[in-house]
């Protein structure tokens, strides 16, 4: 049986990555003890386990090295794909939301916003399908800044509580979208090991249920 490659995205999707495939029968102390190292055998089950930053197991599922990835929907809408999006995970579930500083109209004339986001692919798709021409503005650190400081009129970012956003004076107006983790899988890998993928996936799809 092929040994895969699954790439994880490392904090918590990859604790919770890992409570699925241990319901999955799988033994994953290795992964859960790590040490220094970045990729671990899972003692028995032919699958080894990359600890990754979201966007690189995207790269590395696109390019193959990976047959397999976990990735938040927010890392696949910004990034685009060339792989197949197999499983909704559930677990990670945040959503994709506008927010602004309390009492703030955003839509109250016609001046050109202002948007502060991590996320510009996700903020302009978002504002084009509303027909409103925004100005978007890439932060990468914490972009509930923007509007304190007077750079933004609004951002777009994933809220899990809103209590970052409520304790810095903004608040919601329009939730954007819902995302969660996802299982990927690299297009040619699908086709060369299809038993085995196709078993893993079965195998995930009866743990979440």
């Amino acid at each position: 049986m092929q040994n895969l490659k699954i790439a994880v995205t490392k904090g918590r999707l990859l604790d919770e990555s890992l409570t699925l495939f241990e319901k999955m029968g799988l033994d994953c102390k290795p992964v859960r003890n790590p040490g220094r190292r970045l990729i671990h055998q899972i003692p028995n089950y032919p699958l080894q386990v990359v600890m990754a930053k979201a966007p690189d197991v995207i790269t590395y599922v696109e390019h193959g090295v990976c047959s397999m990835g976990i990735v938040g929907k927010d890392t696949i809408l910004e990034q685009g794909n060339s792989f197949y999006e197999v499983l909704d995970l559930g677990f990670g579930a945040c959503r994709f939301a506008l927010a602004v500083m309390d009492g703030f109209d955003f839509y109250g004339d016609y001046k050109k916003r202002r948007v502060a986001t991590k996320y510009p692919n996700v903020a302009r798709s978002y504002f084009l399908s509303k027909g409103i021409d925004v100005s978007v503005i890439k932060i990468e650190g914490s972009v509930e800044i923007a509007p304190l400081l007077g750079l933004s009129d609004g951002i777009v970012d994933i809220v899990q509580t809103g209590g970052t956003l409520k304790a810095n004076g903004l608040s919601v107006i329009e939730d954007i979208r819902r995302i969660s983790a996802r299982l990927i899988v690299n297009t040619a890998a699908m086709k060369l090991y299809k038993p085995e993928i196709f078993g893993f996936i079965e195998k995930c799809r009866a743990s979440l249920a």
